[in-house]
Formats: C-alpha cells, sequence, structure tokens
C-alpha cells in the first residue's frame, strides 16, 4: 500500500532525476556551442591571416551567416569578433569525450564550464591570462552571475583578495589558514553606501545593514548574517559586538568590527576579547575557531603587524573605501534609484 510519506520520497526521487538530467543537458549544449564558436573563430583567424580579412569580411560573413541559417543567433558581427578573440586567446580548447559529457567532467579548459556572455566579459575587461584564469575559477567555484562576474572585476577582486594584513598562518591549521586569509580583501569597497561627509561608525554600519544583500556579495561567498550590535554578557556586564556573522566554508563565527577612523592597537585587543567570549559562549564543539576581521578607514601596515604579533586569536586588520562621500546638503536634491529607472523607462 502506498503511504503518503513513500509517495513523498518516490516524488522526490523523481525530481532530482529531472533536474540532474537537465544540468546534464545544460552543460553539453554550452559545451557544444562553445566549441561551435571556438571552430568559427579558428577559422576567421586563419583566413585573415593568410588573406588579411578586416571588419568589413567580417560584416559580409556575418550578413551570408544570417542569410543561410535565419533563425540562428549569434552571428552578429560583434559576436564573431568574440568568436576569433576566443579563439586566439584559448588556442588549446579541446572538445570534450563522449565520457567527459556524460560524467560532466571538467574540461581541459576551465573557461567550458562558463557560459558564452560570461567569456565575452572576460574577453572584454581582463587581459592578464591570470588574472583571467582568477575570475574564471571564482565565477565557476561561486555560480557568479554574469552581473556579479562584471561587479567583481570593476571592484579589482583579483587585486584585493588575500592582501589584509593577518596572523592566520600562525593561529590556525592548514588549509582553515589558507581560506580564511583568501576570505580577505584589502581594501573593502562600500561604494553602494551614500554617506554623508560626517558620519559616525553606527551610521556606518546602519548603512552596511540596510544593503545586507550587495554587502555579503563584497564580503563574498560563504558569509551568513547573525546580527548587529549582538549582545554579549560577560562577568555580568554587557558587550555588543558590531557585526556577526558564520562562514559555512570555514564553519566558523566571523566577528566583524569596524572602525571610521585610523586603526590603533586597542582595536586589535578589544577583537581579541570578543573571539575569545564567542568560543567560549557561542561556539558549538564541531565549529572551528572564531575570527576576526578589524574593517578601519585607515590602516598603518607596520603598527597593524606589531598588534597582532603576540595575539593567539585569528585576526584580519584591512581598510575599506567610500568611492565618494556625499555632503548633506545635495543628498536631499539627488534624484533616487528609482526615479533614474522610472525617467529612464518613459
Amino acid at each position: 500500500m502506498l503511504t503518503e510519506n513513500s509517495y513523498a520520497a518516490t516524488i522526490a526521487k523523481i525530481k532530482d532525476e529531472i533536474e540532474t538530467a537537465r544540468l546534464k543537458a545544460a552543460i553539453s549544449v554550452n559545451q557544444h556551442l562553445l566549441m561551435l564558436y571556438w571552430k568559427i573563430g579558428n577559422i576567421i583567424l586563419l583566413q585573415q591571416n593568410l588573406e588579411g580579412w578586416g571588419t568589413k569580411v567580417i560584416e559580409r560573413l556575418s550578413n551570408d551567416l544570417r542569410k543561410e541559417f535565419p533563425s540562428m543567433k549569434g552571428t552578429s558581427p560583434r559576436n564573431l569578433k568574440y568568436m576569433r578573440a576566443f579563439a586566439q586567446t584559448y588556442p588549446e580548447f579541446v572538445q570534450p569525450t563522449a565520457a567527459q559529457m556524460e560524467n560532466s567532467i571538467i574540461v581541459q579548459q576551465a573557461a567550458a564550464q562558463l557560459p558564452w556572455f560570461h567569456i565575452c566579459t572576460l574577453l572584454d575587461k581582463v587581459k592578464v591570462p591570470e588574472e583571467k584564469n582568477f575570475y574564471i575559477q571564482k565565477a565557476i567555484e561561486n555560480n557568479w552571475s554574469r552581473n556579479v562576474l562584471i561587479h567583481q572585476i570593476e571592484s579589482g577582486l583579483y587585486h584585493r583578495q588575500g592582501k589584509a594584513i593577518n596572523n592566520f598562518i600562525q593561529t590556525l591549521p592548514v588549509p582553515q589558514s589558507d581560506l580564511a586569509k583568501e576570505m580577505l580583501k584589502d581594501p573593502y569597497k562600500f561604494d553602494f553606501l551614500n554617506l554623508s561627509e560626517e558620519y559616525l561608525e553606527r551610521d556606518l554600519e546602519d548603512a552596511l545593514v540596510n544593503h545586507i544583500t550587495k554587502f555579503l556579495l563584497e564580503l563574498g561567498a560563504g558569509f551568513s548574517y547573525v546580527g548587529r550590535q549582538y549582545h554579549l554578557e560577560i562577568g555580568g556586564e554587557d558587550f555588543y559586538i558590531d557585526l556577526l556573522f558564520y562562514h559555512l566554508k570555514l564553519r566558523s563565527y566571523v566577528v566583524i568590527e569596524l572602525k571610521t577612523g585610523k586603526f590603533i592597537p586597542e582595536y586589535a585587543s578589544k577583537l581579541n576579547f570578543y573571539l575569545s567570549a564567542v568560543d567560549d559562549i557561542l561556539k558549538h564543539p564541531t565549529d572551528n575557531t572564531t575570527i576576526g576581521i578589524l574593517i578601519c578607514k585607515e590602516r598603518n601596515k607596520v603598527v597593524a603587524e606589531y598588534a597582532l604579533r603576540d595575539i593567539n586569536k585569528p585576526i584580519g586588520i584591512t581598510e575599506y573605501e567610500l568611492t565618494q562621500s556625499i555632503p548633506d546638503s545635495f543628498k536631499g536634491s539627488l534624484p533616487t534609484i528609482e526615479e533614474i529607472e522610472n525617467e529612464l523607462e518613459s
């Protein structure tokens, strides 16, 4: 007799199979499309080298392909130029075997796992091969949309990630120390905030929480928001952590303290105190050691290194940047995002 539980389990299994099949089909279609574009790009490159093809020939080729394949997308002159650049950038792009297709195994070129417009973005915006490979791997690991990929490139993630001053090698085991170091950025870009010239730490904290989605994007993959001004009672006294997160990959709490001024050594001591308290009060036996991030407006590298030298808790010290602070006298006269969008639509 079919029970409700067994029926629900059956439905769940069927859904899993359908989703897996759809994923494999999407991967297969994407890989075949990339291979087609790579081959077309190579043909164009070869003819250019042999006959000196220029822009006009590509435009003519685009028109002829549109006439021959009217229902086919992606034959615009612009896209054909991307195909040429793709073939030029990846001269040894490899067609996956049938077995690789069946098992969704990574093709030799990591770029084969990305959608075409992700690749176009990389061809447009990133010229250095090492930097391009960095963004490819991050896009695959974190399942970035094209808009997120553009944001990360334009914010200079490659040059910011893992650059903050920290004591992780001394205070965390491998590979957790490497993951924690990679988690940090220097500086953090808070360009999504609109703050007046004279703002306080509470104003910065309020703005980050009000824009928590963008803040989490800037922090990076794996962060889960726990709370702000998180209350801890220690020895009968009340203490409040600016921002508390949990990092899913590191399996540890992350305490973030915000300072709108210049870093001073006392900040590291206070953060060390909070880390000890979280480890004792909140940390589960299966959690890893709590990590602290001190984000300041300014930071002297030498002073920060001395401040961390004899601290036995994992702490990173970094800076943040606002693209431009807006004076209060102008804020009321500026259009809102909604007003700009409405104007553009009309």
